[in-house]
């Protein structure tokens, strides 16, 4: 029986991949999950507080909102949007910033000027502004909303990635390939690509936590996701203007979006642990 892999034997990386799972399930199984449609409203059960709090009803487990949705369902459906803009804009961005960054890195040049000087310009703008930005040309709408997010934490992946290209290019097994007649493409692909495959996926994680924050935001400004979708950011936006008669409303998608980032940010760091040599050797050293 061979031995489990060594990233499986991490618990920052179980945890992590827990509570992701757990949030992918919820997402997936919405519709058998929601005690009820997430946009129906009851107006004679407005602010009804949760469940087990003085005044709560159990068809309503985390009570209601300004319109008497249901805040538990509006929370499951919520996690549709932010699973999916996490895991595609994530996929995306990282397509992009991988490849360009393999390239750079490899052949180096002007080829490698041209993209590091995109990166720089690129990433001078602050995150969170630029994708505002974005929003406003794009317009609203979930695809948008990928689309700013991959165009602009792209460069989060190239800048990381080549400077791992950089490294592992110079060492002996790369050039061995090059002096036995090994393409551009295959030296790439089959050289290069499995050394810096562990950095790119521990990347990968850590992104799709920025991606459910930037989504949050997004949302939370009315630049997200229309008004008939549940959306976390959404929620808060909604909720903030009764804080002070159901602090529950604000309290349970702040939970929501907190438990996702951490799970997809204590993947990334023991994946990172796990999956890097340099740390394996260190500890073993």
């Amino acid at each position: 029986m061979s031995a489990r892999p060594t990233w499986l034997r991490s618990g920052r990386v179980l945890f992590g991949l827990a509570i992701v799972i757990a949030i992918a399930l919820i997402a997936l199984a919405a519709p058998l999950l929601a005690p009820h449609e997430p946009n129906e409203q009851n107006l004679i059960s407005i602010f009804l507080p949760p469940a087990w709090a003085n005044g709560g009803d159990a068809a309503f487990p985390l009570g209601t909102d300004s319109l008497g949705r249901c805040v538990l369902s509006r929370l499951i459906y919520g996690a549709r949007v932010a699973m999916m803009v996490a895991i595609v804009a994530s996929l995306g961005a990282m397509l992009i910033g991988a490849v360009l960054a393999h390239i750079a890195g490899y052949f180096g040049g002007w080829i490698d000027w041209l993209v590091g000087r995109t990166v720089d310009v690129w990433m001078s703008f602050p995150p969170v502004i630029l994708s505002l930005i974005l929003m406003v040309g794009l317009g609203i709408g979930l695809r948008n909303v990928i689309l700013a997010i991959v165009l602009v934490d792209w460069t989060r992946f190239c800048r990381v990635l080549r400077s791992e290209v950089l490294v592992v290019r110079r060492r002996d097994y790369v050039a061995a390939a090059r002096l036995v007649g090994f393409s551009h493409w295959r030296t790439i692909t089959r050289e290069i690509l499995p050394s810096t495959m562990p950095l790119t996926i521990t990347l990968l994680s850590l992104e799709m936590g920025i991606a459910v924050i930037v989504e949050a935001i997004l949302s939370f400004v009315g630049m997200s996701v229309g008004a008939n979708t549940p959306a976390w950011g959404q929620m808060i936006a909604d909720a903030r203007q009764y804080i002070y008669d159901s602090p529950w409303n604000l309290v349970f998608p702040i939970l929501m979006i907190f438990i996702t980032v951490l799970g997809f940010n204590v993947l990334g760091d023991g994946l990172r642990r796990a999956l890097d040599v340099r740390l394996t050797e260190t500890r073993r050293a």
